[in-house]
């Protein structure tokens, strides 16, 4: 055991003072610079500040969710306020107007459709209860345009029950060509013969007449067409028609102004047939029309991103 005087004790106290000195300073230089330490850390831009760590106003994580639209799939991985399809431009064209029977003499005028004249617009059919295809025609389409716009797509409609009647074929046309659009779809649904069930797409023949010239859109609307018949079998669960188009959903047509004078994709869609009880039954159901908006806003979603 050591028992000789402690280090301590042969210090004098002048040497004690400046090593308690020097001891003090080293502790204050410490208390220092963990406080820079700190103030890098907490303030904005300098490591995680107090508010990046806040909770999110709206109570979940900051990462946007996932959407759900037309297609299925997610919509949220822009930046906020940007979807999948922002930029892209629709024309959905209603068919006929509930106020033509209205105006006779206006829709009866004969229009240039490139290859004929033919009527400004029809009244369209009805089912045998009285539901008017332009009733069908409007509410689908408007149904479609709510599906296009959780895509970001901009929609365009030819008439929105805001026109007195029509608007004629040619106007109809012009008016997808005015808004450039990437796509166009006229919606109807036919009047044909009980037993004659199903829809078909109908798509621009090849037409070079007049004011028409379908040449640079006869294959875009061919792969327009294909793409929407396909997803409203299967958003649907109808059958492509018995009675046009040979079991494949797609008819030619060149006899249509709304397809011989546009310079945009575009194809017309016969939802079913209104004259067929069975037919009529589903265009009269609301659940049902919400299934053939969404295979129409599904065909074209697919179409635009392809």
């Amino acid at each position: 055991m050591f028992s000789g005087p402690s280090p301590r004790s042969t210090l004098s106290p002048e040497p004690r003072r400046r090593a308690r000195g020097i001891l003090v300073a080293a502790l204050l230089v410490a208390v220092v610079a963990a406080g820079a330490v700190g103030w890098f850390l907490w303030r904005p831009g300098g490591g995680a500040s107090p508010r990046a760590a806040a909770p999110s106003p709206h109570g979940a994580s900051a990462t946007p969710a996932p959407s759900h639209g037309p297609t299925g799939h997610g919509a949220g991985h822009g930046a906020p306020g940007h979807t999948r399809l922002s930029g892209k431009i629709v024309v959905l064209d209603p068919g006929h107007n509930l106020r033509n029977r209205d105006h006779g003499a206006e829709i009866a005028r004969r229009v240039d459709v490139g290859n004929a004249r033919k009527e400004c617009d029809t009244t369209g059919t009805a089912t045998n209860d009285g539901y008017a295809e332009a009733s069908f025609t409007l509410d689908v389409a408007r149904r479609a345009r709510a599906l296009l716009r959780q895509e970001g797509v901009k929609v365009v409609f030819t008439q929105d029950g805001d026109r007195p009647y029509g608007p004629c074929v040619d106007e109809r046309a012009a008016l997808g060509n005015t808004a450039h659009a990437d796509a166009a779809v006229s919606v109807h649904a036919d009047g044909s013969a009980v037993g004659n069930r199903g829809f078909h797409v109908i798509l621009p023949a090849r037409v070079t007449a007049g004011k028409a010239d379908t040449s640079a859109i006869v294959a875009p609307s061919r792969a327009l067409g294909e793409r929407l018949a396909g997803r409203f079998v299967a958003a649907t669960g109808s059958a492509p028609s018995n009675y046009i188009g040979n079991g494949t959903g797609l008819d030619v047509r060149s006899d249509l102004g709304g397809l011989n004078l546009s310079k945009v994709p575009k194809v017309f869609i016969e939802c079913g047939n209104m004259r067929d009880p069975k037919d009529a039954a589903q265009l009269t159901d609301p659940q049902w029309r919400q299934k053939a908006a969404r295979g129409i806003a599904e065909g074209i979603t697919d179409f635009l991103e392809h």
